[in-house]
């Protein structure tokens, strides 16, 4: 017998009397519910997910539209009037500096200023005239080298100063006196003055170039090879698929290489590519750039061509590239976004947090005080200042050492209880000590921090490794050391030479010597004699193990320049040639390991295995604005060839003048 089934619904009397649903809200609401009950629970749940997920993408696409807005309708008049006034800007200084003092003038007021040390053995002094009072169709020195290099064309195999006479600034037992007269930014905008001949006092016959300074000029010429063939005007190479890639779409490697072909003598190819530079680099174009490496590249390079130079056209361009980068000091702290777009004038954090790095904020201010004092717009170094006497005031410090990270809402530190002198961290240690230098040695507050710094590596960062003991910089995080190093630390020798030789404690030279035996030793103990981008020491000794470790995530090498930097600092002021040894040796692995046959070297994966390293196929713009420049003067005995009592290097190789009396 078939079943009969019959449903009977029970309710108010009213609602079964109007016949049951009546599509009131009241009904529909418990309908809806009913129907949401049913569902299961993960059928809720992925609802739940999509509704919260679209909140929050509403909530953060409102708040990034709306500061975009309000940056490109708030965009202030001040910055208008400045770009409108650009072509008609006249110098305040000229790029040419004064000559000069003689090396035997009141050298016995300064006894404890020493010149650079020659080379020792000593050697017959035959230096070129001084670059900086050279324009290039006048230079006898590139006329010579060019000749020279001619003849070669196959690779060869082998706190501010009180107004005093003497005002002496004491710092745990160093003696420092201020130079002289250093004037600051003028407010009033001068008459430039034409770069003049050296007088004939002055002039020296040039010193030849040696066979390993050779060796240098024919890598450069085979890396600017492909960067020509394949990726010219643009930002780097890749010189395995021979194209090329972007970065800012600014030629980044074009510009970074352009002090090095002057100092290489390689006239032809600065000539070509100044052609590019006034033809083809614009900046008015909707490009976000990242304000600290558009600083050091574009605009120290650009600075310091035109002071090598005398060329007006580099100074034009460095400061159109300067008054775009302002933007990115409007904010709440004055402590600049780390992003602009030079063509919008506006100027943004990284998407994913409103911190920069430490670093990147403290590591503009040799080239902005620069432009500040060759244009005598004060607004430059004003802006850069800030930063730096803000930071002077923080909190969050370990005996002169600062976290990674500052917020520039707020100003502060983040991220506190980590201190490292590698990424994120490394040139604001460099910058304190070259900006008290760029300014005459006057502002005491870039001195007291800088030797508070040196004092905190030695307490807290300073370890010995076995079974070599050798001394490395290590990290400090939560107050555990880790024995880990970059090899960005590598720089620390040379500054810590930098800072000797302009009167600073003789310790630092001798834990400088300490630390560059490390710096070579992280290439030495490496199976192809390339350094990787982190080592890890060993603090106790194990059988079969040596001093360096390397992690797989860390055995890659980038071309940097570091190490060969420092060691250009230490044969410059000691004059020991093993220096130039093992920057030698260097090169030759860099030929031997990266080089690329048809033009250019790559960077690679893996530094423990030569027979199959692992090309990673790009050229970093600073191996030839960096790694290459520093080989040449590494190996050049001429110590007039960018003298470091008269320049002073940016944290990307690119000299600038020390500030002297007018």
């Amino acid at each position: 017998p078939r079943r009969v089934f019959i449903s009977i619904s029970l309710g108010p009397e009213e609602a079964v009397g109007a016949g049951g649903y009546n599509n009131s809200k009241a009904w529909r609401r418990r309908s809806c519910w009913r129907k949401w009950k049913q569902l299961s629970r993960l059928q809720r749940s992925v609802i739940l997910f999509l509704f919260a997920f679209l909140a929050v993408c509403g909530v953060v696409s409102y708040a990034s539209m709306g500061e975009a807005w309000k940056s490109l309708t708030n965009k202030s008049l001040d910055d208008q009037r400045t770009e409108q006034e650009i072509p008609g800007v006249k110098l305040a200084n000229p790029a040419v500096l004064p000559a000069p003092q003689k090396a035997d003038v009141n050298r016995g007021d300064y006894p404890e200023l020493s010149p650079q040390k020659q080379p020792n053995p000593p050697y017959v002094r035959r230096g070129p005239s001084n670059l900086q009072i050279k324009a290039p169709q006048r230079d006898t020195r590139l006329k010579t080298r060019h000749s020279t290099i001619r003849a070669v064309e196959e690779p060869v195999q082998t706190d501010k100063g009180e107004k005093t006479e003497k005002s002496i600034i004491s710092w745990r037992g160093a003696m420092i006196e201020p130079d002289q007269n250093t004037e600051p930014p003028s407010s009033k905008i001068k008459e430039p003055e034409k770069p003049s001949s050296v007088e004939a006092e002055d002039q020296k016959e040039p010193v030849p170039i040696n066979q390993r300074q050779l060796a240098v000029i024919e890598a450069f010429r085979h890396a600017w090879r492909g960067y020509k063939d394949f990726a010219w005007g643009h930002d780097e190479l890749k010189p395995l698929s021979k194209s090329y890639s972007e970065w800012f779409g600014l030629g980044l490697t074009l510009i970074d290489a352009l002090d090095t072909m002057w100092i290489l003598g390689l006239k032809e190819e600065f000539e070509e590519a100044r052609k590019w530079v006034a033809n083809d680099l614009v900046f008015d174009k909707n490009v976000d750039v990242n304000l600290f490496e558009s600083t050091i590249r574009i605009l120290g390079g650009l600075l310091s061509t035109y002071h090598l130079s005398g060329d007006s056209l580099f100074l034009e361009k460095a400061k159109d590239i300067g008054n775009r980068l302002m933007p990115a000091f409007k904010t709440p702290s004055k402590i600049p976004y780390s992003d602009v777009n030079i063509g919008r004038g506006t100027a943004h954090p990284p998407r994913w947090t409103s911190d920069s790095t430490v670093a990147e904020v403290t590591s503009i201010q040799l080239e902005f005080r620069e432009l500040s004092r060759l244009t005598g717009d004060e607004k430059f170094q004003k802006a850069v200042d800030e930063v730096m006497k803000h930071v002077h005031t923080l909190s969050g410090k370990n005996d002169g050492l600062v976290p990674m990270f500052i917020n520039t809402n707020s100003g502060q530190f983040t991220h506190l209880g980590v201190y490292t002198l590698g990424a994120r961290a490394d040139s604001y240690y460099e910058y304190l000590l070259k900006q008290w230098i760029q300014g005459g040695k006057k502002e005491n507050e870039l001195l007291e921090d800088y030797m508070r710094a040196i004092e905190g590596v030695k307490k807290h960062l300073l370890q010995r490794s076995a079974p070599k003991k050798l001394t490395f910089v290590g990290e400090l995080a939560h107050g555990h050391f880790s024995a880990k190093m970059d090899h960005l630390v590598c720089f620390l020798p040379g500054t810590l030479a930098l800072g000797a030789h302009n009167g600073l404690d003789a310790d630092h030279m001798k834990l400088a010597e300490a630390l560059i035996e490390t710096c070579y030793q992280m290439y030495a103990q490496v199976e192809t004699g390339l350094s990787p981008e982190i080592v890890h020491f060993n603090l106790h000794a194990q059988k079969g193990h040596k001093d360096v470790e390397i992690k797989p995530a860390d055995r890659h090498n980038l071309l940097r320049p570091e190490t060969v930097e420092s060691l250009f600092y230490m044969y410059r002021f000691t004059g020991d040639k093993k220096y130039q040894d093992w920057g030698w040796e260097i090169l030759q692995n860099f030929n031997k390991y990266t080089r690329v046959p048809t033009g250019g070297y790559t960077s690679i994966n893996n530094v423990q295995n030569p027979s199959n390293p692992e090309p990673r196929d790009k050229m970093e713009s600073f191996f030839l604005g960096e790694t290459l420049k520093y080989m040449f003067l590494l190996f050049s005995d001429d110590i007039d060839l960018i003298n470091l009592d008269k320049y002073i290097f940016n944290t990307e190789a690119h000299p600038l003048p020390i500030w002297a009396p007018a």
